[in-house]
């Protein structure tokens, strides 16, 4: 490929602008994979007929944008495309985002118990302290990645016979709308990084101290009635969040 049939020196598009789109074309083509190398600045500069400058100015765009990474003394390889996932802004769970992307989710129940209602939980659902609730604790997998360590608590009185489902590989908002009529309306989501404890991160397969995203949720049905509080642990090197303002 020359720099002739490459980049338009008459557009009103910078070079390093052009530069960004041309590289972009090979990632998303497949010309350029996961995890590849670019070639250096130098083979660019030659490639493409356009100064260092240019050059970096381009490769700085993409690492902006999320699409390389650079590694010192080494220089810049792509990005692994990580999925856009929209169940933080959205009334979907995580297993029904991920429903027909094509990749294999697994489930696994770590633990399922009727104990009691704390302080925060009665805040969050609206319960006495000590009242009965369900805890389910669960590692979600994505092609056989741990992707989601979730501990969920929900009223015993409105879902008494919850603990004696069967959620491996299921989902959780799916079994309520089936079997007990919810319909979630809304929730409030608190995100934040954490670095977990070391038990976690080994349930994650994470190296120790390195973050992961913990999110809050506190959800509603139509009535406006909390039936579900969740506290998730969630690896962000695997996938980034979508969520729309309209």
């Amino acid at each position: 490929m020359t720099a002739a049939t490459t980049l338009d020196r008459s557009s009103d598009l910078p070079l390093w602008q052009q530069l960004s789109l041309a590289l972009r074309g090979e990632i998303e083509s497949g010309r350029l994979r996961p995890d590849q190398a670019l070639p250096s600045e130098s083979e660019l500069i030659d490639r493409f007929g356009v100064s260092r400058t240019v050059v970096r100015e381009a490769l700085a765009d993409m690492v902006r944008a999320g699409l390389i990474y650079k590694v010192r003394a080494r220089g810049s390889f792509v990005s692994p495309q990580r999925p856009d996932l929209r169940f933080v802004g959205s009334m979907a769970g995580s297993s029904d985002d991920l429903a027909g992307t094509g990749r294999v989710v697994t489930t696994r129940v770590l633990d399922f118990a009727v104990e009691t209602a704390d302080a925060a939980d009665a805040e969050a659902l609206r319960i006495p302290v000590g009242a009965p609730v369900v805890r389910l604790r669960r590692l979600r997998r994505v092609d056989e990645t741990p992707w989601l360590l979730v501990d969920t608590v929900l009223p015993h009185d409105r879902f008494p016979t919850l603990a004696r489902a069967n959620l491996e590989n299921r989902s959780l908002y799916e079994h309520l709308r089936r079997n007990f009529g919810v319909q979630p309306s809304g929730a409030d989501r608190w995100l934040s990084a954490v670095v977990p404890g070391p038990a976690d991160a080994e349930l994650l397969e994470l190296a120790p101290g390195q973050p992961v995203l913990s999110i809050e949720s506190i959800a509603w049905d139509a009535e406006g009635q909390p039936f579900e509080r969740y506290l998730a642990l969630h690896r962000s090197d695997e996938s980034r969040f979508y969520v729309g303002i309209r």
